[in-house]
């Protein structure tokens, strides 16, 4: 190789090298504040399982015994229920060994001054123990969530429905002698002119 031709090629490749060290490097705080920050979630309703399983965490805390005695579904300002979901849900715990009751509720957002965002925990009351009409169930048993008990109950209320537009349904999960499960009660409109379907909470099989 010509020696003038490599003497320009060393001198240009030294140039880009000593260009390339002396830029200076982007700072952090530069690229943080570049980054694109994804907006807050908006609150949106939950599934029963959902808000239960949020509850029965501080509810373990407070009695390692406990078991479950009923869940129900309520609302929450600007956040819609539907197919199953709700944007607050209130669990009722109860204590054998301590034969005590609590209510714990999860909320999506704050919904007045009693109720806000998170779980929230009633003071224990006294309870006399399992009757024939409420019975305390365990998790196991729990094993179809609010929305898939939603799908079947919608199944069976559907003829209803149609004659009925625009009606909300609500939810309430509780155990009986009767039954051999756990079961969720579904209930569009007034018990005077509405529909309710049972829904077992551990197979998901409509009762008649």
């Amino acid at each position: 190789m010509n020696k003038k031709v490599l003497f320009a090629a060393t001198a240009v490749v030294a140039t880009l090298v000593l260009s390339a060290c002396s830029e200076a490097p982007t700072p952090v705080a530069k690229v943080e504040t570049e980054a694109k920050k994804e907006p807050a979630k908006a609150p949106e309703a939950v599934t029963a399982q959902r808000a239960f399983y949020e509850m029965y965490k501080p509810a373990r805390a407070w009695a390692t015994d406990l078991l479950a005695l009923s869940v129900v579904d309520g609302e929450v300002p600007n956040i819609k229920n539907e197919d199953g979901k709700a944007g607050l849900w209130t669990a009722i715990f109860v204590s054998p060994s301590r034969r005590e009751a609590r209510s714990f509720t999860y909320a999506v957002a704050d919904s007045g001054p009693d109720i806000r965002k998170g779980v929230n925990v009633s003071n224990a009351l006294t309870w006399g123990g399992a009757t024939k009409m409420s019975k305390p169930f365990s998790n196991s048993e729990f094993a179809v969530d609010s929305d898939a008990a939603y799908k079947v109950a919608f199944e069976k209320a559907e003829g209803w429905l149609k004659k009925h537009p625009n009606q909300k349904a609500t939810f309430r999960l509780g155990n009986a002698s009767r039954f051999a499960a756990p079961v969720w009660y579904i209930m569009w409109g007034t018990t005077k002119n509405g529909y309710a379907a049972l829904v077992n909470a551990t197979t998901g099989e409509a009762l008649k």
